[in-house]
Order: C-alpha cells, then structure tokens, then sequence
C-alpha cells in the first residue's frame, strides 16, 4: 500500500531530530551540510502537512513543544528504521564487506557510539555496521537472540546469560525546568523526596531508569512513586521537562546542553551514589571476534586513545 503523504518523506523529520537534539536549525543545518534557510522551509512545511506547531522558535535557538517531542518521539523510530534499512542494503552491496551487528542503549548510541564507529571505520574501513538502537533489556534480548553481534547497555547488571565488560562511566544527573521549586534548593534533594516524586522516566526495561531505582534501593528505599509520564526518547523527556510537567533522571551525557544553557536546571541528589557503567555484552561462553572485538577494545580506551 502507498506511504500517506504526510511520511512519505522521512527527511524534514530527520531534520526535526537534529534541531531537537543540538537545540538550533544553524546546527542542524552544518550537521546536514545544507542551508539554515532550507532547515526552516522544511520544518514549516512539515508542520503545515501535520497542522502542528513542532518548534518554538527564539534568538537563542529552536526546542521542540509538547506536541514537537511526541512527533520527535514516534519520528525517531522510523529514522532508525530507514537508517537500519540503508546499512542493511549497504551490507549487501559488497560481498567483501565484513558486517557488524550492534545493538545499543539510546544514550550509548546517541552520545558516544558515534565517535567510537568513528574510529571502527578508520580502523576497519571494510567493515558495514547495522545499528539497532533500543532500551536496554531489548538490548539483552537482541544479542541473546543472535540478531546483534554485540550490545551496549546502560543498565546496573547483566543477566546470567551475557558476558560484559565496563567500556565507559557515566553519572545520572536529576533535572528539572528553571522555575521548578527544586531549581532554587542550593543543598539538593534527599534520596526519599526524589523516591516520592513523580517522574517523567524512559519505559520500563530502560538501563537510566533501572540505574535509577537500583540507586535508590542501595539506599533502602524500595517504596517509589510511579511515573507521571513515560516516553521512549530522551529527547521527549528533555522537552517534557522543560515544559513544567516533572523533574526527571537522566543520563549527564545528555543534559549537559541544557544544563549550560539554562533551558534544564540540575539538582543535587544527596546521600545517592548515581554514577553507573556502561557495558558491552556477549553470549556467555562464545568469545568476541573480528570487527565486534575491535569495536569493544574502541569504546574501553582512554577517551584520547580512540
């Protein structure tokens, strides 16, 4: 059956991704090698075709409204779709080529897999990569499954099943918008108060949110408030955030714009340990090689080896 109109064309959504992630259509455009001016005409169109305002625009930038970060959120999985797509079909085209299956954490392949395949292609310049990005319990799934050669995961632990090893550090930093009540608390928030507080969180089965509450069961609290939103892009969490709707955990990878900028304001979390590992996992018992092994020696150099 035909695409409908309105996404048929994936591209002024993938421009809508970059605005939201670097925060303005000048640095969406040089990311994309066109215009600001043809960024703008497509992300206009865009909301014409949806009759939808995406993007609150200001001198100091562009960030995405309520309704922006639910397209962002839903547009982000057909984007990695098409992209999935385009290595698959790249794969394919040379025979010669060695292929890479990876599966990754939406922070691990969001904030630090660029940089490692990066290096992989200088490396390996014959080797295709496959990129699945997913929240880490599909992570797991994926690599137990054989659909990925090797994951990354943000989560406090592995399963009984997967080999890992710590390739990273990373600490999680709680947010909130600035004229939040918490935004003026110059001595932080108690582990217990953050317990009690509703949340915008990822989805169940998501590596920050496990951090999260295996954090706060480490300082025997077990009792926590649920949700008040989840959603499946840090993204979406980032602008629902700014928007008022309720402080949030996230990964300081991915705030730390914000935080310079204004737009997020991090709070202390005292008395709680929210520093985590970042792993890559294997099956138990079946060795990593060729350009999987390469990848994984890539991510656990020191940052200025890679």
């Amino acid at each position: 059956m035909p695409l409908p109109p309105r996404v048929a064309d994936l591209t002024p959504y993938d421009l809508l991704l970059s605005v939201a992630a670097l925060g303005s259509m000048g640095r969406a455009a040089r990311e994309h090698g066109v215009s600001q001016a043809a960024v703008s005409a497509r992300i206009r169109s865009l909301e014409a075709a949806l009759g939808l305002t995406l993007l609150e625009r200001g001198p100091r930038g562009a960030r995405v409204t309520a309704a922006g970060a639910l397209v962002v959120d839903w547009a982000r999985r057909a984007v990695d779709a098409a992209e999935a797509l385009d290595a698959g079909v790249a794969s394919l085209r040379s025979a010669q080529a060695a292929r890479l299956r990876i599966a990754a954490s939406l922070t691990v392949a969001e904030y630090l897999l660029p940089r490692w395949l990066v290096t992989l292609h200088r490396e390996l310049p014959a080797t295709s990569v496959a990129l699945s990005s997913r929240n880490s319990g599909d992570v797991a799934a994926d690599v137990l499954a054989g659909a990925a050669d090797v994951g990354f995961v943000e989560g406090p632990s592995v399963t009984e099943d997967l080999d890992g090893q710590v390739v990273a550090r990373d600490r999680l930093t709680l947010v909130v918008a600035p004229a939040h009540p918490w935004a003026r608390r110059r001595r932080g928030v108690a582990p217990g108060q953050l317990a009690a507080t509703a949340l915008v969180t990822r989805e169940a089965g998501s590596g920050t949110r496990a951090a999260v509450e295996q954090a706060l069961h480490r300082a025997g609290i077990d009792d926590l408030a649920g949700p008040v939103l989840e959603l499946s892009s840090t993204t979406a969490i980032k602008a629902a955030v700014a928007d008022g709707i309720a402080p949030a955990v996230l990964s300081s990878l991915a705030v730390g714009g914000e935080v310079a900028d204004g737009t997020l304001v991090a709070v202390p979390v005292v008395g709680l340990d929210l520093e985590r590992r970042l792993r890559a996992v294997w099956p138990r018992g079946r060795p990593l090689v060729g350009p999987a092994d390469h990848l994984v020696r890539i991510a656990a150099r020191p940052a200025g080896q890679r």
